[in-house]
């Protein structure tokens, strides 16, 4: 009767770590003004350069969703809105997912640019604040564009004004990568150091690269991120 009672009381353990696997990350949200249509919650796999979907609702009046699943480890996932345009260029939110609760708001319009997303993930919180600066090197990079255009525009041959505005985009494009740098060695414990490097500054000098990998702590070297991070070194030093 003992080894009976031990052998259900194990059992019951195993079942219990597997149920536990399948709900540790809970994401809830509204996709305001969307009447009909699709959502799903994606990952992407660098194994065969796909996009695996984890979860998917679909929508009939009511936009509001909640999405449960397991995840190994913190990593990029996308909501991806299918509007039934029947575009293929359906536009996603990214975000930086790991264990715990998110809840995601937005509209049906600009689906990806009016996007709030409450949640108590470090690596979320980071992530937001790297975009925000990013944004704005963006819109500079835009400005300086404009401007070159316009150059083109009006036939301008105003050696100096191009030679300015290429000194300026060189400029902003190391600031942009000091920047990341910076923000990478100063997040060391968290995925989403090594990820914002290899997605932005994978061109970087490889002793950026090397010194923002040595510099990460040993969960996050071990992580997804970290892993690709040293792999990008070893390929650049070849």
């Amino acid at each position: 009767m003992k080894k009976i009672i031990l052998s259900f009381l194990a059992a019951l353990s195993i079942a219990s770590c597997q149920s536990s696997k399948e709900t540790n990350l809970n994401i809830t949200g509204n996709v305001d003004g969307l009447k009909k249509g699709g959502l799903y919650l994606e990952k992407y796999s660098v194994a065969d350069s796909s996009f695996k979907s984890l979860d998917s609702i679909r929508i009939n009046g009511d936009a509001h969703f909640h999405f449960e699943t397991y995840i190994d480890e913190p990593q990029i996932m996308f909501l991806r809105l299918d509007d039934n345009s029947g575009d293929e260029n359906q536009e996603i939110i990214k975000f930086f997912a790991e264990a715990g609760d998110y809840d995601i708001q937005t509209k049906m319009k600009n689906f990806s640019n009016k996007v709030k997303i409450e949640t108590t993930s470090k690596n979320q919180l980071k992530y937001e604040e790297y975009n925000d600066m990013i944004d704005k090197f963006n819109n500079k990079n835009l400005d300086l564009i404009a401007a070159g255009l316009k150059v083109d525009d009006t036939n301008d041959k105003n050696q100096v004004l191009i030679d300015s505005l290429s000194f300026q985009y060189n400029s902003l494009l190391k600031r942009k990568y000091l920047y990341t740098v910076n923000f990478a060695v100063n997040n060391k414990d968290l995925e989403v150091s090594p990820y914002v490097t290899v997605a932005e500054v994978y061109d970087a000098n490889v002793k950026y690269l090397d010194t923002i990998y040595k510099t990460l702590n040993r969960k996050v070297r071990k992580s997804l991120y970290g892993k690709e991070l040293k792999e990008l070194i070893e390929l650049r030093k070849e």
